[in-house]
């Protein structure tokens, strides 16, 4: 069963691979419209670095020993509960041994049911007003991730408040000009981008992602790969 499962999710495999990486967008609510074009930009990403990368909505990936073919999970846009308690504990080895986990958009709508996985990501979903211009304030410029980024940045998205504030938990990467638009309920400080090293793994998150143009823009795209090659640490987890 296991074996099926990897070998029918798409596989991209690039000359000299030397990450690899499990893209997992599987949905068990609200699902995004811009989860395919994501799922290619990200095996382009791959092919242009060399990477390989998995493509997969099948929970069954998320196994202790499937989980040891790869140097990081992306969670692109889940929404629901989408692991069972099987399912989370190998996750939770997969972060304990060293692996990495990049969360995009509403990889915080998930799994509301099990705190470890809100820690993980940073924080849990809470609501968003109508997509909008909004100006991103970019907090650190020294991390690989975000070196590139205009400062500040003004791009359209779907903006996303959350239950907490995770500032005091992770290391915030970017945050939100809250008079740049209208509706949010977060306050002053509004996190929108953030990483931290967690429980012997690393994690990455960006709650910008929701439009199909996001992963149509250069910018935004070479913000994702960094986080996802930052995800990734340096590969001695196996």
């Amino acid at each position: 069963m296991l074996l099926s499962a990897m070998l029918c999710a798409a596989a991209i495999q690039g000359n000299a691979a030397h990450r690899s990486i499990l893209v997992f967008s599987k949905t068990a609510g609200f699902r995004h419209d811009s989860i395919p074009v994501g799922r290619k930009a990200i095996s382009d990403i791959a092919l242009d670095r060399g990477w390989s990368v998995t493509l997969s909505e099948d929970a069954n990936l998320i196994d202790s020993k499937a989980l040891k073919a790869f140097d990081a999970v992306v969670f692109l846009s889940t929404t629901g509960t989408i692991l069972d308690k099987k399912q989370e504990k190998a996750l939770q080895g997969f972060i304990h041994s060293g692996g990495g986990f990049v969360g995009v958009h509403a990889a915080a709508d998930c799994e509301y049911n099990w705190p470890w996985y809100k820690d993980l990501v940073g924080a849990w979903f809470l609501q968003h007003p109508a997509q909008a211009d909004a100006v991103v304030k970019v907090e650190d410029t020294s991390h690989s991730s975000t070196q590139a980024l205009p400062n500040p940045w003004k791009r359209w998205d779907e903006w996303y408040d959350y239950r907490v504030n995770p500032r005091p938990n992770v290391h915030v990467l970017a945050s939100l000009d809250q008079s740049s638009y209208k509706g949010s309920k977060m306050g002053e400080d509004h996190p929108i981008m953030w990483y931290h090293e967690f429980e012997g793994g690393r994690s990455w998150y960006t709650g910008m992602g929701h439009t199909q143009d996001s992963f149509r823009d250069p910018i935004y795209l070479k913000m994702l790969s960094e986080g996802i090659e930052w995800a990734c640490g340096s590969s001695k987890r196996k």
